[in-house]
Parts: structure tokens; sequence; C-alpha cells
């Protein structure tokens, strides 16, 4: 199976990473001081091309949400029409990531691109399919949708952009989908099945085992596919998570920064990665996940999180949560007086 083709990726804007260390050295502060702050700074300044960057105004979070066959084997603490359910939540306004983006000044919307129930097409532009396979015993999806789940994604990355958002913010919404994302993330890292399982939702010890097995049996399906994106997401993914692998590649692609959330969202940006090399430039990791996989994921990304709050929900929470670290890099480069404007003395050489 061939890799869907995208656009070659280019790296951030190197010239506007070099001015806007050097005008780091000219602000009130010793140099490094306000450190992970001033790299983020740097970053953003590279990924916009501008020097100061321009103020965070309009960033644009985009659920991705589907339901999982692999449920049925008992991998999660909450039955499937959860999904359903808080689905309409986020469209209603009422879940954390909404009170949190609120909280930011980011908008927030929810993308149906799987979710196990009856819908037209009007009400759900993005559907791929509805469901997927149960990933234990059988593939996720066909070719043919894989790759619409993946037009769907350079869509979604494409409509953001052209409309002005300045950073993009994947979440996920579906009940049992870390159980995917963590054979991918063990597939694509060559970790053992029992380095990757987590508790999800919160799975008791016998669910734990469940899902263990259910993560081992996928894993075995998937043997020898590592360098395989497109039939790694066929197999043993669902189409919520190639749609965000698309949507993160693409967003790479547009040259538009993208903030990473927990386990789920990362196992499509190591899919992401592959799918569009030197995507991960264009990514910085909001937090660190409670779910073992996550690190491992982030490890072979050669990301840092910005938080590290035990967090777990999803819905690209984490990653808001993380914001204000990124609105506050961007505002020491923007407002901060240099020690010539404000007439302080700078370091005694």
């Amino acid at each position: 199976m061939t890799h869907e083709s995208f656009a070659p990726v280019t790296a951030p804007d190197e010239a506007a990473a070099a001015a806007a260390r050097e005008r780091h050295l000219t602000l009130t502060k010793p140099p490094g001081s306000l450190g992970r702050l001033e790299e983020l700074g740097v970053w953003l300044a590279a990924c916009q091309g501008e020097v100061p960057p321009r103020a965070l105004e309009d960033v644009r979070v985009v659920v991705f949400a589907g339901d999982h066959g692999v449920v049925a084997s008992g991998v999660s603490a909450y039955p499937a029409e959860v999904s359903g359910q808080m689905f309409a939540n986020i469209v209603a306004g009422g879940a954390a990531v909404n009170a949190i983006a609120r909280a930011q000044g980011a908008s927030v919307v929810a993308a149906d691109i799987s979710l196990d129930r009856e819908v037209d097409e009007a009400e759900a532009p993005y559907r791929v399919r509805r469901g997927c396979g149960a990933i234990d015993r059988e593939d996720a999806m066909t070719e043919a949708e894989v790759a619409r789940a993946l037009a769907v994604g350079r869509r979604l990355a494409d409509e953001a952009v052209d409309s002005g958002a300045q950073l993009l913010i994947a979440g996920d919404m579906g009940i049992g989908n870390t159980t995917p994302a963590a054979a991918i993330i063990g597939a694509m890292v060559g970790a053992e099945p029992v380095a990757v399982v987590g508790r999800g939702t919160g799975v008791d010890d016998e669910g734990w085992k469940r899902k263990t097995a259910a993560i081992r049996d996928a894993m075995f399906r998937a043997r020898g596919l590592r360098g395989e994106p497109m039939e790694l997401l066929r197999r043993i993914a669902s189409p919520d998570l190639a749609a965000m692998a698309a949507f993160l590649a693409q967003a790479a692609v547009r040259r538009t920064p993208a903030l990473l959330d927990g386990v789920v969202v990362t196992a499509a940006a190591l899919a992401a990665e592959e799918l569009a090399p030197g995507a991960r430039a264009w990514w910085a990791a909001g937090h660190r996940s409670a779910e073992p996989a996550h690190a491992l994921a982030l490890a072979q990304l050669g990301l840092e999180p910005l938080l590290d709050y035990g967090m777990r929900l999803g819905e690209g929470s984490g990653a808001v949560a993380a914001l204000p670290m990124l609105q506050s890099a961007t505002a020491v480069l923007r407002d901060m007086a240099t020690f010539d404007d404000a007439g302080v003395s700078g370091r005694a050489d």
C-alpha cells in the first residue's frame, strides 16, 4: 500500500529563529532566565517567519470523534454509546475542552469521523464510515477508507488555515481509542505490548489484562509493518486516528504550527511524521499524558512536553491547558522592554 502523497514539508524559518534569539539577548532579563518560554518564543517566531511573532489570536481545536470495534473485547471502563453522547456534549460546549478553550480564547469544533450512530451526510460532512473494525482480530478499515480518512484530515487542516488559524490543536473523542493508539505506538517504536498499555478511562485489573491482550493481538497483526504508515493505519488504527494524522501532516505542509495533546493525538503524530517527513518541526507537545505509551511516542518524535499534570482525558484538553505558555512566550518577545528602552544596565562583562 503506497503512502498518501503530501507536499514536501519545509522547515520553520531559521533566520527568524536566529533573530528571535538575538532579540532575547536585548530584553531586560539575564540570558536564558525565562527558560523554555524563550525556546517557545523562538519556535513560534520561526514558524511565523516574524520577529517578534504575532499574538496568537486565532487558535483552532478540532476534535476527531470515532468509535472502535475493539471495545467489544472489554478494553474500556465505559460503554461505546458514551462516544456519541460526549460528542454531543462537545458540540453543545459542555465538555472540559470547551471550558478550557473558552478561558484561553480558542475555538472548538467537533468532527464526526467514524462514530457508530445513524446520521445523514449533512449532519456529518466529515464522516468516513460508521465505527471501525475490531483491530485485535480484523482490519480497522479498507484501503479506500484510509484514503478518505486522510483526505478528510487534510481538508480540515486546509479549511482552518485558509480561514486564518494561527495555531492548530487536534483532540480526540472515542471510547476505546487508547487501544489503537497504544498499538500504533508499540508497532512504530518497537515496544512490547505490556510497555504501552495504560488504564485509559480507568479500567480495573481485569480490564487491563483484556486491553493488554487486545493490543498484543493487534500488534501481532501489524508485525513487519514498521515504515508502512498507511498499512499500519488501515490494519490497527481507526478512521479518526488516520484523519488526525493527515490533519497534523497537512498543518506542517501549510507552515502552521500545531500543539499536540495526549497519547491518541501523538500516536497520530507518529504516523504523520512518516507520511510527511519533517512535520515534527512544526509541533510542540502540550503535555505528558498519564498513559505510558505517550512518553515513548514523545521520545520518538524528540519532543519535550510543556506540562506534566497527570492528565489523561483527551479531547485536546491537555494541549489547550498548555496554550498560556505559548501566549506568554509570544508576549515576552512582543512586549518586554529592551535594556536600551528601559534605561537598564546590561550585564557587566
